[in-house]
């Protein structure tokens, strides 16, 4: 019998070829990486004394170098087993638990008719990027190029434009002798009960061809040029082709650059970003290893076949309130089937921007040191819960244990569980731990010590929640001018800021052009930074603290210089000041300029919806008061739990053992 693609297809994806080659060699210990699903052995083809066979778990392929026999699952069994195609199939059938197929007439027909509905949504493509440029897609054309999109890589993700026309493309279907139930079945027109006549379901819109797993174009995406148009982003509906649940786009091109393996820019692992022109954006800039989901929040049937692809995708998120919800629900959607070798990291963007903005204005090295920084699960989870209220007494603190203990229990695999209730309890005991005894409080041990930085012996504190155990975070970083600022003094995260670089200029060499475009509240820190900037850029080999402090002092800024360390000593932001290593001393600034940067826009964010609030009440447009009130609510919220991110006090407080020099004293 003749069995479908989409058959061998599930049978393939859900026995690793590693287990079929497997049960006829050995494998090598020291050349195969279980973890990646990497596996060398002597070639079963030919005799051979060392392993030149490969077998690649993410490929479903061996190849041996010796021989060169290259296969899948079924060549394996047909040519070193002898078995018939049917029987091969069966047997890895067998292996996936999955019963064959038995013969259906019915079956072969809806297979032919797939097939069919293959070939009209590839016209349905080329109709759409011939439309692109022609006369009618100008306006979409110049939309693409102020994206940033070139042609090659329009061409490369065969991008396209619907007309505004009813019925643009089911015209030029039927003229090519399509029937009216093809062109329906393929969500290409919107039809149905109460609807006399169908047309185009896509009009005026910039297409994306979705494409399956073997690069056949199975739904499309659409961007409204309109900026009335009711939803901005229209998928196809559900159909025989397309489960929108079930397809990552960028699926099939994705694969192969992360099969390029490491060594190679992909590195071997997969992106998900959320839409499309991250996608594309991320592939034009050279990351061509990136995936999106279709609109919708990451599914699990999603999530699968990301780990077909890599055993440690990384999920990247914008850095704004939304981003870090989606982030959150994903943390939560992969828990439950973490097993060895198999997790998630978490790369969360800048300030709100998505990659397409990163890389279009900046290039890639930004978004590559975006996914230098990812998390782990275990540390996205931990800090989710810790950082989201004070923990100021045992109750609070027994809660914080209770809840840790529920999220990790849903994981399915006993010795991931296990290994995930021992992180945790050992952030627990750290981020609980008792005070330094014989010292008091930490503040005193700093201020009059001559230790070399160990808790209780004078050095700055130490441990990750050495400030704020005993009272409630907001509070604290209230008192602390974070977020509020000293009366008469700057901001203290613009403090933080420009201290920082003075007394680290070897920043200035790195960041130079970030650094540059610092917008300060403060007026004193603007004619500050407009004197420090020049000087820096002409000092050349000779740019150093030193002689910073020096030009700097000779313009009158001296008594400024001392009161920001005055300022950021008794805050105890120690990263800021000259003792702190230059490693420590970069986390710190990169902190403070990621809250100056996300406080302004929250500010502004905050104003402007007030205002839209103001103008849509005097209008008396009530049904559009409501949407805005939620919006404003959401960013309040935000701005609260950003007050509370006891981790901004800890990047900024805390030295970690790299701090260098004896303790110094105020004054």
């Amino acid at each position: 019998m003749r069995f479908s693609n989409s058959f061998l297809d599930e049978i393939r994806d859900r026995v690793p070829i590693s287990a079929v080659v497997g049960r006829r060699v050995t494998w090598d210990r020291k050349k195969t990486n279980v973890s990646r699903g990497d596996y060398w052995a002597c070639c079963p083809f030919h005799g051979e004394k060392s392993p030149s066979f490969h077998c690649e778990d993410r490929k479903g392929r061996y190849h041996c170098f010796g021989c060169g026999v290259t296969g899948d699952h079924f060549r394996f069994l047909t040519e070193l087993e002898g078995q018939s195609f049917p029987e091969a199939v069966q047997t890895v059938a067998d292996m996936a638990g999955i019963a064959m197929p038995q013969p259906d007439p019915q079956a072969e027909k809806r297979e032919k008719e797939r097939t069919t509905l293959l070939d009209v949504m590839e016209l349905a493509t080329q109709f759409f990027q011939d439309q692109l440029q022609s006369a009618v897609g100008a306006k979409a054309r110049a939309y693409l190029r102020d994206r940033g999109l070139t042609g090659r890589t329009i061409e490369t993700f065969r991008l396209g434009y619907a007309p505004e026309s009813r019925n643009a493309l089911k015209e030029h279907l039927v003229g090519k002798g399509v029937p009216k139930d093809q062109i329906e079945a393929c969500g290409l027109v919107v039809h149905g009960e109460g609807i006399a006549v169908s047309y185009d379901r896509f009009r005026d819109r910039i297409m994306f061809p979705i494409l399956s797993s073997r690069e056949k174009v199975i739904a499309f995406g659409g961007r409204a040029m309109a900026p009335d148009a009711p939803a901005k982003y229209l998928n196809s509906n559900e159909t025989e082709l397309f489960h929108k649940g079930q397809v990552l786009y960028n699926f099939a091109r994705a694969r192969r650059a992360a099969q390029a393996g490491p060594g190679k820019s992909e590195g071997g692992t997969i992106i998900a970003v959320e839409g499309y022109m991250d996608v594309i954006a991320l592939h034009q800039a050279g990351v061509e290893n990136a995936v999106a989901p279709l609109g919708t929040a990451l599914t699990e049937n999603q999530l699968e076949l990301l780990w077909r692809m890599t055993p440690q995708p990384v999920l990247c998120f914008d850095g704004d309130g939304a981003g870090l919800r989606a982030a959150s629900r994903a943390a939560d959607l992969a828990l439950p089937f973490l097993k060895p070798g198999r997790s998630v990291s978490f790369a969360l963007l800048p300030d709100g921007k998505d990659p397409d903005d990163l890389v279009k204005h900046e290039g890639r090295a930004p978004f590559d040191k975006v996914l230098n920084d990812a998390k782990p699960l275990v540390e996205m989870i931990w800090q989710r819960e810790a950082s989201s209220a004070s923990f100021d007494t045992p109750e609070k603190r027994a809660e914080l244990e209770a809840r840790l203990k529920q999220i990790v229990s849903v994981i399915a695999d006993e010795n991931v569980r296990r290994h995930y209730q021992q992180a945790i309890r050992d952030r627990l005991n750290s981020f609980f731990a008792p005070a330094p005894r014989g010292g008091g409080d930490r503040r005193q041990n700093f201020q009059r010590g001559s230790g070399g930085g160990r808790p209780g012996q004078g050095g700055p504190p130490q441990g990750p929640r050495a400030a704020g155990r005993a009272a409630g975070v907001s509070d604290r970083l209230a008192r602390s001018g974070l977020v509020r600022g000293y009366s008469d003094l700057p901001a203290l995260r613009e403090s933080v800021l420009a201290l920082t670089i003075v007394n680290h200029p070897q920043l200035l060499l790195e960041e130079y052009d970030e650094i540059a475009a610092i917008d300060f509240e403060n007026r004193d820190l603007q004619r500050f930074w407009s004197a420090m900037l020049p000087a820096a850029a002409t000092a050349g080999a000779n740019l150093s603290r030193e002689y910073l402090m020096q030009r700097l002092a000779g313009e009158g800024f001296d008594v400024m210089l001392k009161s920001l360390d005055q300022q950021v000593r008794n805050a105890r932001l120690w990263t800021a000041t000259e003792i702190a290593a230059l490693e420590d001393a970069r986390e710190g600034y990169r902190q403070a300029l990621s809250l100056h940067k996300r406080t302004k826009a929250l500010r502004l964010q905050k104003i402007e919806l007030e205002r839209e609030i103001a103008e849509t009440t005097e209008a008396g447009d009530a049904g559009e008061i409501e949407p805005l009130l939620r919006a404003l609510s959401e960013v309040q919220l935000e701005i609260l739990r950003m007050e509370n991110q006891e981790a901004i006090i800890d990047g900024f407080g805390v030295l970690s053992g790299r701090v260098k020099g004896a303790a110094v004293s105020h004054g």
